[in-house]
């Protein structure tokens, strides 16, 4: 049997986005109830709202935008790793031993920081340090994810775990919901969209593992 866990966030008025960023709201241009045709929508949000992948031209300029990056990294096998509680930087002795191994057949790694997402922006969220981002790829890691919205610390401005995993070829995912997913190994699928020019793109996140 195939189960499939979404693990994206619901996007919805109020979800919450980093401070300054551009709030979700939708609403329709059209509605069968006002005599159209048809219902028609539209969006306002910031790329980076809910779970959301970043493209390199987010922190760096010239680089990829969110339409030339390799999709092929963000399908495939995956390992889901829950962190002991902390805070701060997320470093190499942190990663649980068993996903350590996991990472010899499944490539991409998605981490759980939360045991329950904080209602609001969360200022104090677990991040990647470039020691984690060295070491990951060292071991063949190509694409890293985390429940939070942030590789780096909140009032980071260089970004240094960003670039270091961009400049090893690693994806980067973020804002994802991984409350009710079980450490271990899953076929993960969260493709970005096309976006010419974007400095990243939503994506619909699943996990899918056969039982």
């Amino acid at each position: 049997m195939r189960r499939i866990f979404d693990i994206s966030r619901p996007v919805a008025a109020g979800i919450p986005v980093w401070p300054g960023d551009t709030a979700y709201d939708f609403g329709f241009v059209a509605r069968i109830r006002d005599g159209s045709s048809v219902n028609v929508g539209r969006v306002t949000m910031s790329v980076h709202t809910g779970a959301h992948a970043d493209a390199p031209l987010h922190f760096a300029d010239g680089a990829a935008d969110a339409a030339s990056v390799d999709v092929g990294k963000y399908v495939g096998p995956c390992v889901v790793a829950t962190l002991a509680p902390g805070r701060g930087g997320v470093v190499p002795k942190d990663l649980p031993a068993e996903a350590e191994r996991r990472l010899e057949k499944a490539p991409r790694l998605l981490l759980r920081t939360y045991d329950k997402r904080p209602g609001g922006f969360d200022t104090s969220m677990r991040h990647l340090t470039p020691e984690l981002a060295d070491h990951l790829a060292d071991r063949g890691v190509v694409l890293v994810g985390l429940d939070t919205d942030s590789m780096d610390a909140f009032d980071s401005k260089e970004l240094p775990s960003h670039k270091r995993l961009a400049a090893r070829g690693v994806a980067i995912l973020e804002g994802l919901d991984l409350s009710r997913v079980s450490p271990g190994v899953y076929d993960l699928v969260a493709l970005p969209l096309r976006l010419v020019g974007a400095d990243a793109s939503p994506v619909r996140a699943v996990l899918i593992r056969e039982e």
